[in-house]
């Protein structure tokens, strides 16, 4: 007698049953053979802070598509899987769970915070590769690495110091973003944006030789404070004569020189820029330019700030 099927797909019943089957009999296990021809993909490691979305969706389909591909014609594939610690994030994370406990990381202690990540990894690591399997990725789950594990920290400690016993790694100055209560640089993922209202604040900056001033706008007057240069589109003709020329920075009584650079528009606000470095990334890219100073004060003022504020705490 026929078997009836059913109305609608019913997933569960298949696809659970199919993936254990490929997975117990090792199809997707590599071993080295030199007969065939390598092909392998590395996995970019999902970052454990929660679970997969869309992006990683699609991605990971593209990767087992190729994958698949160069199996059936008979390379000797391997496709990595992976998970990675995102230390900043996951920390993130795993504060604000705890935040809601009532606790925080000074609470517990470095040893004890330390439990509780690895415990989130095996939660939340553990979740992701269920859903990297869900979606029927045919990786080498004998091989999953973790970017935290023994082998991969040995790994990366050792490029790193080879790389800097070569001179390939060196300190630089760099824009990055600044999280205040972490007390640490974010990325640009992490950060949450949003628009605010502003105006232009009008300063007057005298020449050092006293033969006059120079007016300019300006939406952030709090960082005068750390500006090295003031500079003029070379096209403009109203300031083409002050181009070499030196101000005096207001409150800080510093000379600074009047530079030249394509990046000022010379129709918006006065046609001036004051150069800050250390606090905008157009700045700074002309600053590298013209080979200026970078004053960090923001930061410097914010620390102050932060001291005070633990030690009243304390």
């Amino acid at each position: 007698m026929a078997k009836e099927l059913a109305k609608s797909y019913n997933p569960r019943e298949v696809e659970d049953k199919i993936y254990s089957f490929w997975i117990e009999n090792n199809y997707f296990h590599s071993e080295i053979d030199r007969e065939k021809k390598p092909y392998t993909i590395v996995m970019p490691p999902p970052n454990i802070t929660g679970q997969l979305h869309m992006g990683h969706a699609l991605d990971n389909t593209l990767q087992d598509i190729l994958i698949r591909y160069r199996r059936m014609q008979g390379y000797c594939t391997l496709w990595l899987p992976g998970t990675d610690h995102a230390s900043i994030a996951t920390e993130a994370k795993i504060v604000e769970a705890m935040r809601k406990e009532g606790l925080t990381k000074e609470d517990l202690g470095r040893e004890k915070f330390l439990e509780r990540a690895w415990l989130w990894k095996k939660e939340y690591g553990g979740r992701i590769c269920d859903q990297l399997k869900k979606m029927g990725s045919s990786c080498d789950w004998q091989r999953e690495r973790f970017t935290m594990d023994a082998g991969c920290n040995k790994a990366v400690k050792e490029v790193f110091v080879n790389l800097y016993n070569k001179g390939l790694i060196y300190r630089g100055e760099r824009i990055i973003n600044w999280c205040p209560h972490c007390l640490t640089s974010i990325s640009d993922a992490e950060v949450n944006y949003e628009d605010q209202a502003g105006h232009f604040w009008h300063l007057r900056y005298p020449l050092s030789d006293g033969s006059g001033y120079i007016d300019l706008a300006t939406t952030r007057p709090e960082t005068l404070l750390g500006d090295t240069a003031v500079a003029v589109n070379p096209n403009d003709e109203r300031y083409k004569d002050m181009v070499g020329k030196t101000l005096i920075l207001p409150i800080v009584h510093r000379e600074i020189p009047i530079v030249a650079d394509e990046y000022v528009e010379m129709d918006f606000g006065t046609g001036v820029v004051k150069i800050t470095p250390a606090h905008d990334p157009n700045d700074f890219e002309v600053g590298l330019r013209h080979n200026l100073p970078v004053i960090n004060r923001i930061i410097r003022n914010m620390q102050v700030w932060t001291d005070t504020k633990q030690e009243k705490l304390s």
